[in-house]
């Protein structure tokens, strides 16, 4: 396709022929610069972005770094939810760049992408961490066949991800470690450091008998408290953008989800209602008046950036392994060992796939075989 430029008064203009639409040619004119080479350059560029389709950016020589750039920005950004941009983006910049984004991506190939997988520190990197890595890798490359059609094939559809040989001795207890897991006694010692009074508390209380996520927990409204069905529903997550929140849809689909909930919590949630009804007269015209359930004494949110900045001023004190997510795995753990089922678990914690929650607590899976056996083993006793 060839193109000319001309001069109008000051300026330089660049012009170049479409498609015929109708029957009828197209003439494509624009304002090129105050020089004939500016126009020049402005021709050469829109003709390359005209027969790629529109395309801005010439792919063709992208390196692995500046695609996952590219994909990040025009893809993950205009389509996924906020924490997930993030949380992408820290893979790109921390694992996929630093280990292969110097090469060109029409040259990446499986080799390269199984070597760098290979040499991921599984001593270091949670399993979750690493699917992330191998998904964000397969979900990038597979748009870079389609729709920009950059390679022919998804050279990250054979990456096998790398297994812990040692999984099959991980211990009970060390599995319990991992994922800072708790006693009974221990989440007492966390209310002794813990007040009423402290920003902390209702979420700690919260957390611990539903096991829910932390924005979850920031994100509850009091209409998804049913003190008369017992009941409480997850419709709502509240997440952080720099120094202000948002109150965005759950994390995936099978987070929307409403569980029973005890008496012990449904108290706690009635006294902290009738506080806040206290503090809105107390404060008066400074009452920062809202519906969320967890609040400061002057009406405003607990964030979840509050949450986190107390958990680990309380984590400082304690002489055992502790984050907020502590309480959704001993939640989840508990009623296992005590005889829950895991597709309720699964419903339990809005876990999309049954998968996810039996690789999580499958340090519980060996404590109930080992259970199994020893009732087997008692029976035989008793009957011998």
């Amino acid at each position: 396709m060839r193109g000319s430029v001309r001069r109008r008064g000051n300026r330089w203009y660049y012009a170049y022929e479409g498609p015929t639409i109708d029957g009828k040619r197209q003439r494509i004119e624009h304002v090129g610069g105050s020089t004939r080479d500016e126009a020049e350059r402005a021709l050469h560029k829109a003709i390359d972005e005209f027969e790629r389709g529109g395309v801005a950016t010439n792919l063709t020589e992208m390196s692995v770094a500046d695609y996952f750039d590219y994909w990040h920005e025009n893809f993950v950004v205009k389509t996924l939810k906020y924490n997930t941009q993030t949380n992408y983006r820290n893979i790109i910049n921390n694992y996929i760049k630093p280990g292969i984004g110097m090469y060109r991506m029409k040259s990446i190939g499986p080799a390269a992408i199984q070597k760098f997988i290979n040499e991921l520190p599984t001593d270091k990197l949670s399993k979750h961490t690493i699917e992330i890595i191998v998904s964000v890798l397969r979900k990038g490359f597979k748009m870079a066949v389609f729709p920009y059609q950059l390679i022919r094939e998804n050279p990250a559809n054979y990456v096998v991800k790398p297994t812990n040989n040692n999984d099959d001795e991980i211990t009970a207890q060390a599995a319990r470690d991992k994922l800072k897991i708790i006693t009974m006694d221990q989440f007492k010692t966390i209310l002794k450091l813990v007040p009423e009074s402290n920003p902390l508390y209702l979420p700690l209380i919260i957390s611990f008998n539903t096991g829910l996520r932390r924005g979850e927990v920031s994100g509850l409204t009091w209409d998804n408290i049913d003190f008369d069905n017992k009941t409480l529903t997850v419709n709502k997550q509240m997440i952080m953008k720099k120094n202000t929140f948002d109150i965005t849809s759950p994390k995936t689909k099978a987070s929307y989800r409403t569980i029973a909930v005890g008496s012990t919590l449904l108290t706690t949630l009635k006294r902290f209602h009738t506080y806040q009804k206290e503090n809105k007269v107390k404060y008066g015209p400074y009452y920062y008046d809202s519906a969320f359930v967890c609040t400061k004494a002057n009406g405003k949110p607990i964030t979840p950036n509050v949450i986190k900045y107390y958990t680990g001023k309380l984590s400082d004190k304690l002489d055992f392994p502790f984050n907020f997510h502590s309480l959704r795995h001993t939640h989840a753990t508990m009623l296992l060992e005590n005889g829950a089922k895991y597709k309720e678990i699964q419903q339990r914690l809005g876990h999309s796939r049954i998968s996810t929650t039996l690789d999580t607590y499958s340090h519980v899976t060996k404590k109930m075989k080992r259970d199994t056996v020893d009732i087997f083993e008692n029976m035989l006793k008793n009957n011998g």
